[in-house]
């Protein structure tokens, strides 16, 4: 069974190129452009994960914690920023969020990390 991800974001391009990181994992991404879109997603679909930019058109990451602290289904939640330090990650970790990906994206970090948040396991070498 395929995992599924909602992916907010305000570029097209951060999608696709998240969606070829994952193509061999279990992983579904499903994309919304603002937290508007992603509220509406949210009360409809059920999420293993959903992972969001750190700034949105209408909105910041965390307004979509708020969103999912809502949810009836507890998906985690994954920010990612092109400038994410040590501080940002620390403010992320401690209000709730399962973790932090830098932009640009990393592969092995991307799917180990997305990997993680849909199983809630420590994913085996093979997977990897």
């Amino acid at each position: 069974m395929r995992s599924r991800v909602l992916c907010i974001s305000g570029s097209p391009e951060n999608y696709r190129t998240l969606c070829e990181m994952v193509q061999s994992l279990p992983v579904s991404l499903e994309y919304a452009e603002t937290v508007r879109v992603a509220r509406a997603r949210l009360l409809h679909q059920e999420y293993d994960a959903v992972l969001t930019e750190s700034s949105l058109a209408d909105g910041n990451w965390v307004d979509v914690l708020h969103l999912l602290r809502d949810s009836p289904y507890e998906p985690q939640l994954i920010v990612t920023d092109p400038h994410a330090d040590s501080r940002f990650w620390s403010e992320v970790l401690n209000l709730g969020a399962y973790d932090v990906l830098n932009q640009p994206f990393y592969e092995p970090e991307v799917r180990r990390i997305l990997y993680n948040a849909c199983t809630r396991d420590v994913p085996s070498a093979e997977v990897l």
